[in-house]
C-alpha cells in the first residue's frame, strides 16, 4: 500500500495495481471498490483473449470488483459503488417508492424502519420553481411564493422523508441546481473514513450528473430504479465500456466561449458515436480550460451520448477547490493522496497519456461562435450560418431540421399589440430568451461575459422588446453574488434579465406562460417562433409548447438574440440597433474579449462568496422552516391528494418472483421514429387543458391554474400514467402528424394514447411499441418507463392480477437502438427492450405496426440473447 500523511499520522491507502494503458476513470472505479463499507468477494481469475481487455481485467482482479457477464464474445461486466444524488422531480418518486417499501415490509411481517438508504443520498429541490413572473424586480420573490403555494404538499412529503429516513439530506428550494451545488459544495473529491482514503463518486437520477466529471469525480446518471438499488446498498452492474480519448490541443480564440466549445464537442461526438462509452479528455489544451469550462463540457455528456465525459484531476482542480472555499487541510490531503496513487495529471506531459480504445482530436483554435437547434442539442450551427440554416429549416420536410412550411407561408408578418405598442412577429421571432441551466450558470466566464455585454449594450442605447420573455435563473446564489459585486446586475435588469429564481426553470420546461397577446398571435398565424436559452436541451415541446424552434446558446448570445429579436439575423452584416447618435451598433462592438472577462472573474469570484452562500444552504426560507411534516415512520397516505399517492408496485407483493412469460398476440400501441426522447414519452412541462391528465385533475376539483406540471406530479401514478406519451410534439407514424394520438387498430379510431391503451386492456390485448434509433434519449426519467407499464392499471381492481405480470400496459419495446439509461429503466420496470439484429429495422422487415406480435421470452432469458418474434 501507499502511505499518505494525514494530520500528522500515517494512513494506509490500499489500492490494486494499475496496468499501463488503463484510463483514469477505471483507476477511480477500482479505488471506489475498496471502500470499507463495500464487502465484495474477490473474483476468480479469468483468461481474456483481447490484449487491452486482458490488462483491464487483470487490473480488476486486484481490486475486489466482481467481473462477470458478457460483451460480444467475452464475458465482461463490472460492479461499481457510488453515493447518490437527485433533484426533486426524480427525488419525490424515489421517496414515494421508499415509503411504499416500508408499507410492503410491514405487510410481510418485517420491520419497516429497516428500509433506509445505505449510502449518503442528497436531494436538492431545484425542479419546482417556474418563470411565472419575469422582467420585474420582485420576480424572484413572487415566483418563490407561487412555488410554495403549488408545491406545499410535495415539500411537506420530502420534509417527512428527511426525518423518517437515515442518510438522506434534503436541500431546500432556493439553494440552486443540484449539479451546480454538487460542484461548488457537496463534492469532496476524496473521502476519508476508518483509516481509508478513497475517491469520491456519485450517481444521480438526472442524466447531467456527469457535470462533476469536470472536477475529476467519477459519476453519471442512472435510471431511477437503479438509483434506488444504489441507495439500498446494491452495486451498479454495467458492461465494460470502451474508453474514447478526446485529445484537446491549442487555445480558444478571444471571441469563443465554453458554450461554443461544448456545442462543437457535442456535435463531434454524436457523429462519432459514443453511446455506452466512456470519454476521457486529455492533451495540452485541457490545461487552458478552467474547471468551470470542463464542467460545462462534462455536463452535456448525455447530449453527446457517452456514459461519462471525464477530466482527470490536476492543479486546476486544486485551485477550484480553494476558490470554492473547501477546507485547506482537506485540499492538501486530496492532492497528496491523488499524487501518491498516481491519479494526478500533468496534461502537458504526454508520457502520462493512457492508451485508449480510440482517439479523436480537437484544436480549440477551430471553435467558432455557435448555437444548436432548432430541435436537438447536437445540431450545431455556426452563428454566421444561422440566417441560411433557419430559412432552410422552415421549408425542409418535418423533422429534426425542418418545419415543412410551403413557400407561400414563409413571409408571414403578424401584427402584435403589446402594452399599447405595435410590433410585428415573423417566423424566427424570439419570444423567450433565458439565461438558465447549470450547464452555463456554473461558469463565471460566460456569466460575467453576459453581464459585461449587457453593460455595453445598455450604454450603447440598445434594449430588448418588452414582449420577449426574458429571465435569469442562476444555478446557485454565488452567481448573483458575483454579478452584483462586479456591478453588472443593473445592466442585465435593464435588458429584462432579472433574477427569477434559483433552479432549472426554463431549461426543463418550467418557462411559464407567454404573454397572452403573444401566444394568441403565434397560434393565429401558425408562426415558427423561437426560444433562445443557455440550457442543455431543446427537444420539441420541452421549452414551451408555442416555441417550435429552440436554440441553445451561450448567455452572451442569448442576450444578443434577445436584443435582435430574431434568430435569422446576420450579426456580421446587420446591426443590433442604433445608438443615441444614430450610428449602427454591431455585436462585435459590444462583445467582451475572453482575457478581459477572465480578469474580472479573478477579481470578483472569491472564496468568501461561497462560504457565505453555502453556510445557509440547509436552512431554507422561512416558509420551508415553518412547514410542518408528519413524524411517523410510515407515511400517512391521503386518498384525496393529487400530488402524493401510494404506488402500486408493491401491492400484494410476495417473497417469490414471478416467472417470465411470452407475450402473445400483442398489438402495437405506437409506431415511432428516431430520437424519441424521454420528454416525448413522459413530459415534464405543463398539463394541457384537454388532456387525460387534465380531465383526471378537473374531476377532483382542480382548476387549470392548479394543474401545475407533470414533473411536479410524479408522486401520483394516476396523473403520470395519463401523461405518458402526452407530448404535443410526439410524431406517431400511425397518425402522420404531431400530437399525443394513436390509432386503435381493431376499430380504426384515432384516440388519445391513454384512451387507446384502455380499450386494448379491456379486451385483454397486450401492447408493444415499435421505435427507431436512440429511443429514450434525453433525461434519465424513470417515469418514461413506469408510465408505459402503468397505462390504465387503476381501472382494474384485481391488484394480484396486476402484480402477477398479467396483460397491462406496454410489455416490450422493439427498437433499432436504445439510450443507456432508458434501457436500464425499462428493464427495471419489467418492459422488455428488444433490439433489431444489425442491419434490420421495421422498414427493412416490411413492418407497418398493424400486425400482431408474439414474442418468445424464455424463463431463463439472458442479456444479449436472441429472441424470436413472430408476426402475423
Amino acid at each position: 500500500p501507499y502511505v499518505v500523511a494525514l494530520g500528522g499520522r500515517d494512513t494506509s491507502s490500499k489500492r490494486g495495481g494499475m496496468m499501463e494503458g488503463i484510463g483514469r476513470q477505471k483507476n477511480i472505479t477500482m479505488e471506489c471498490g475498496r471502500r470499507p463499507e463495500n464487502k465484495v468477494e474477490a473474483p476468480r481469475c479469468y483468461a481474456w483473449p483481447d490484449t487491452e481487455l486482458s490488462s483491464f481485467f487483470r487490473w480488476l482482479d486486484t481490486c475486489s470488483i466482481l467481473a462477470v457477464g458478457r460483451l460480444g464474445r467475452v464475458a465482461q461486466s463490472v460492479r461499481y459503488f457510488f453515493g447518490e444524488r437527485r433533484s426533486d422531480l426524480t427525488g419525490v418518486p424515489a421517496v414515494v417508492d421508499f415509503a411504499a417499501m416500508r408499507d410492503a415490509v410491514k405487510e410481510l411481517g418485517g420491520d419497516p424502519q429497516k428500509i433506509n438508504p445505505i449510502c449518503p443520498s442528497d436531494l436538492v429541490i431545484d425542479h419546482s420553481i417556474q418563470v411565472d413572473v419575469s422582467r420585474t424586480s420582485d420576480a424572484l420573490q413572487k415566483n418563490q411564493e407561487i412555488e410554495f403555494e403549488r408545491n406545499k404538499e410535495r415539500f411537506m412529503f420530502l420534509k417527512w422523508g428527511a426525518q423518517a429516513f437515515r442518510n438522506m439530506l434534503i436541500v431546500p428550494p432556493g439553494a440552486g441546481i443540484c449539479h451546480q451545488v454538487n460542484l461548488e459544495y457537496l463534492a469532496r473529491v476524496v473521502f476519508s473514513q476508518d483509516g481509508f482514503l478513497y475517491p469520491d463518486s456519485v450517481v444521480g437520477t438526472d442524466s447531467h450528473t456527469t457535470m462533476i466529471n469536470g472536477l475529476g469525480v467519477l459519476g453519471w446518471g442512472v435510471g431511477g430504479i437503479e438509483a434506488e438499488a444504489v441507495m439500498l446498498g446494491q452495486a451498479i452492474t454495467m458492461l465494460v465500456p470502451q474508453v474514447v480519448g478526446y485529445k484537446i490541443i491549442g487555445e480558444l480564440n478571444q471571441y469563443a466561449t465554453s458554450t461554443d466549445l461544448v456545442l462543437t464537442i457535442t456535435k463531434h461526438l454524436r457523429q462519432l458515436g459514443v453511446v455506452n462509452k466512456f470519454v476521457e479528455f486529455f492533451g495540452p489544451g485541457v490545461e487552458a480550460l478552467s474547471i468551470a469550462d470542463r464542467a460545462t463540457i462534462s455536463n452535456m455528456c448525455p447530449e453527446y451520448g457517452a456514459t461519462v465525459g471525464f477530466f482527470p484531476i490536476d492543479d486546476k482542480s486544486m485551485i477550484y477547490l480553494r476558490q470554492t472555499n473547501r477546507d485547506e487541510k482537506k485540499v492538501r490531503v486530496v492532492e497528496e493522496y491523488l499524487r501518491a496513487v498516481k491519479m494526478f495529471r500533468d496534461f502537458k506531459d504526454s508520457s502520462q497519456d493512457p492508451v485508449f480504445s480510440e482517439i479523436v482530436t480537437l484544436d480549440l483554435a477551430t471553435v467558432q461562435s455557435s448555437v444548436s437547434g432548432p430541435k436537438r442539442p447536437h445540431d450545431r450551427v455556426s452563428v454566421t450560418d444561422m440566417p441560411v440554416d433557419f430559412k432552410q429549416c422552415l421549408t425542409n420536410k418535418v423533422g429534426f431540421k425542418g418545419f415543412g412550411l410551403s413557400s407561400d407561408k414563409l413571409e408571414v408578418s403578424a401584427p402584435l399589440v403589446y402594452e399599447g405598442q405595435e410590433y410585428t412577429l415573423k417566423h424566427g421571432s424570439v419570444v423567450i430568451a433565458a439565461i438558465t441551466s447549470c450547464t452555463n450558470t456554473s461558469n463565471p466566464s460566460v456569466m460575467l461575459g453576459a453581464g459585461i455585454l449587457a453593460q455595453k449594450a445598455v450604454e450603447a442605447g440598445l434594449s430588448v422588446a418588452p414582449y420577449i420573455k426574458t429571465s435569469l435563473s442562476p444555478g446557485s446564489g454565488v452567481v448573483t453574488y458575483y454579478l452584483e459585486e462586479s456591478g453588472v446586475i443593473p445592466y442585465l435588469q435593464k435588458l429584462g434579465f432579472d433574477v427569477v429564481g434559483y433552479g432549472c426553470m426554463t431549461c426543463i420546461g418550467n418557462s411559464g406562460p407567454l404573454p397572452e397577446p403573444v401566444a394568441e398571435v403565434i397560434e393565429k398565424y401558425d408562426l415558427v417562433c423561437s426560444g433562445v436559452l443557455s440550457g442543455n436541451r431543446n427537444f420539441e415541446g420541452r421549452i414551451h409548447p408555442l416555441t417550435r424552434a429552440n436554440y441553445l446558446a451561450s448567455p452572451l448570445l442569448v442576450i444578443a438574440y434577445a436584443i435582435a429579436g430574431r434568430v435569422d439575423i446576420d450579426f456580421e452584416k446587420e446591426p443590433l440597433g442604433r445608438n443615441s447618435a444614430g450610428k449602427d451598433v454591431f455585436l462585435m462592438d459590444i462583445w467582451p474579449l475572453r482575457d478581459a472577462v477572465q480578469e474580472v472573474e479573478r477579481k470578483f469570484v472569491i472564496p468568501a462568496m461561497f462560504k457565505e452562500v453555502y453556510s445557509k444552504i440547509e436552512c431554507g426560507s422561512p416558509s420551508w422552516r415553518s412547514l410542518e411534516a408528519p413524524e411517523s415512520a410510515l407515511y400517512p397516505w391521503d386518498d384525496a391528494s393529487t400530488y402524493i399517492q401510494q404506488p402500486p408496485f408493491f401491492k400484494d407483493m410476495t417473497k417469490e418472483l414471478p416467472s417470465l412469460k411470452p407475450i402473445e398476440n400483442a398489438h402495437v400501441l405506437l409506431n415511432l421514429g428516431d430520437s424519441v426522447t424521454t420528454d416525448h414519452i413522459s413530459p415534464a412541462g405543463s398539463i394541457a387543458r384537454n388532456s387525460p391528465a387534465a380531465r383526471y385533475l378537473a374531476k377532483r376539483g382542480l382548476t387549470p391554474r392548479e394543474f401545475n406540471s407533470y414533473g411536479s406530479r410524479r408522486g401520483n401514478d394516476s396523473v403520470m400514467a395519463r401523461g405518458t406519451f402526452a407530448n404535443i410534439r410526439l410524431v406517431n407514424k400511425f397518425i402522420g402528424k404531431s400530437g399525443p394520438k394513436t390509432i386503435h387498430i381493431p376499430s380504426g379510431q384515432s384516440l388519445d394514447v391513454y384512451d387507446a391503451a384502455e380499450r386494448y386492456i379491456k379486451d385483454n390485448i397486450p401492447l408493444i411499441a415499435l421505435v427507431g434509433k436512440d429511443y429514450g434519449s434525453g433525461s434519465s426519467r424513470d417515469w418514461a418507463a413506469k408510465g408505459p407499464l402503468l397505462l390504465v392499471w387503476e381501472n382494474f381492481i384485481n391488484i394480484s392480477w396486476f402484480s402477477s405480470g398479467a396483460l397491462k400496459g406496454i410489455k416490450a419495446v422493439i427498437a433499432e437502438s436504445f439510450e443507456r439509461i432508458h434501457r436500464s429503466n425499462l428493464v427495471g420496470m419489467g418492459i422488455v427492450p428488444l433490439q433489431y439484429l444489425p442491419g434490420q429495422n421495421a422498414e427493412s422487415l416490411g413492418l407497418t405496426g398493424k400486425e400482431r406480435f408474439t414474442i418468445d421470452i424464455p424463463p431463463d432469458c439472458r442479456p444479449l440473447q436472441e429472441i424470436q418474434v413472430h408476426v402475423s
